[in-house]
């Protein structure tokens, strides 16, 4: 493990979501449209009092984002289902994985981690290529066994500051989302800013909406320092 020396307070661990940005190659970018403007809502309100309502298009899968079991099966919880003690206040172990020219993340990276009851979060470094042609290719991501080693020992999350934990370029097969999601371990895709963050000591809150039937959406994921 590595020593990191961060500050104190919050630090957050999210991408911004802005109009027309590309999160995971072919999907379609978020539109972001007014449905009652400034301007317009001055015809409905007292002289000197204004709103503005804004309206969003947007795949789930878009920016810093949580899948719920769901997302790879019917039978599984959607977001609506998830408890906030698989969510919210989480106890975080973060997992250096940079500087290495090997892409599949094993079981061994893990092995000196408490991941029990733990939010495990896999620094890759990789959130540097965001929205660059970089970051949807040669990305590293976790293997089956990795995966299955989390199950086991009991984590309770697992997230990577890369586009897929998963490898892209295997063909369809999605072993580490199928083997997370199916032990009901929501998986956070995205994120950033790993390296702010100590080994262990900090506490993850990454909760998305509540929303009935839907499988992944966007949260504003951030960790509180001890």
């Amino acid at each position: 493990m590595t020593a990191h020396r961060p500050g104190s307070g919050l630090v957050d661990l999210s991408h911004e979501v802005e109009a027309g940005m590309t999160t995971f190659p072919g999907l379609p970018g978020p539109e972001i449209t007014p449905h009652l403007t400034r301007e317009d809502s001055r015809a409905r309100y007292a002289p000197g009092t204004e709103f503005a309502i804004d309206r969003i298009s947007m795949v789930g899968n878009t920016g810093t984002y949580l899948d719920s079991p769901r997302h790879r099966y019917a039978d599984g919880a959607d977001l609506a289902d998830l408890p906030l003690s698989s969510l919210a206040d989480l106890p975080l172990a973060v997992v250096r994985a940079t500087g290495t020219a090997e892409r599949g993340i094993g079981p061994d990276a893990f092995a000196a981690y408490a991941v029990r009851g733990a939010a495990v979060l896999v620094h890759t470094g990789w959130d540097r290529h965001w929205r660059t042609p970089a970051y949807g290719v040669g990305a590293p991501f976790l293997t089956a066994a990795a995966a299955a080693y989390l199950r086991d020992e009991g984590a309770v999350l697992v997230g990577i500051d890369a586009v897929n934990i998963d490898d892209m370029h295997s063909g369809g097969e999605r072993p580490a989302h199928s083997i997370l999601l199916r032990a009901g371990i929501a998986v956070l895709e995205h994120l950033t800013g790993l390296d702010r963050l100590p080994d262990t000591g900090a506490r993850l809150h990454a909760v998305p909406p509540k929303i009935r039937g839907f499988t992944s959406f966007p949260v504003r994921a951030y960790a509180v320092l001890p």
